[in-house]
């Protein structure tokens, strides 16, 4: 059997094991609208004081269906904010001041019939989805770097990014993911630091 015959069998056979994941018993999950945004950026604040850079976001989105069905039969998800904070130069490339990134893992527990969410190794637990769902959607006063010194805070940025880590899911369900463009929950934005209060 050649290689490429054993991709396209191994491909189709992660495809129907997807199917068979997110299917409701005896039909095929319905899809998202083509062309629905799944994701927006509601609020993004920077504020800089003696304390540091402090961000704070809020962002919008709703669980593809398909995705909610893998979650309710076990299968964990992994959300990541993520913070680069640089400072502007014209005569090389702009100088990191600051990275951080906050990871979610969210899963449900059947024995128990709630929601654990994961956080730096902190837990908590919620009695439905849309309560887990609303405390990792906003972050308020997030510390993501030092106070940037005067002469140096007018030339510094943000880029702000929240996604659906898909690498972090069990790798039949990766393979079989390139038809499901609903599941690439990412938003992305740059803004700028203000001068130090």
């Amino acid at each position: 059997m050649s290689q490429m015959r054993r991709r396209e069998l191994l491909k189709s056979s992660a495809s129907a094991l997807l199917a068979a994941t997110m299917a409701p018993a005896g039909r095929l999950a319905r899809a998202e609208t083509p062309g629905h945004r799944s994701i927006d950026l509601d609020k993004l604040t920077v504020l800089h004081s003696d304390e540091g850079v402090l961000l704070s976001y809020s962002v919008r989105f709703d669980l593809p269906r398909d995705l909610e069905q893998a979650l309710s039969k076990g299968i964990a998800v992994v959300f990541v904010a993520e913070a680069n904070v640089f400072r502007k130069r014209w005569y090389w490339t702009d100088q990191p001041k600051g990275e951080i990134t906050r990871r979610w893992r969210l899963a449900y527990q059947p024995l128990t019939r709630r929601w654990k969410l994961n956080l730096d190794g902190l837990s908590r637990h919620y009695t439905n989805l849309n309560e887990a769902l609303d405390a990792l959607r906003r972050t308020d006063r997030w510390r993501i770097a030092d106070a940037i010194p005067g002469a140096e805070d007018q030339e510094c940025y943000v880029d702000f990014s929240f996604r659906l880590d898909t690498d972090e899911l069990p790798r039949p369900l990766q393979i079989g993911l390139g038809g499901l463009s609903d599941w690439n929950l990412d938003v992305q934005r740059r803004a700028w630091v203000p001068a130090l209060r």
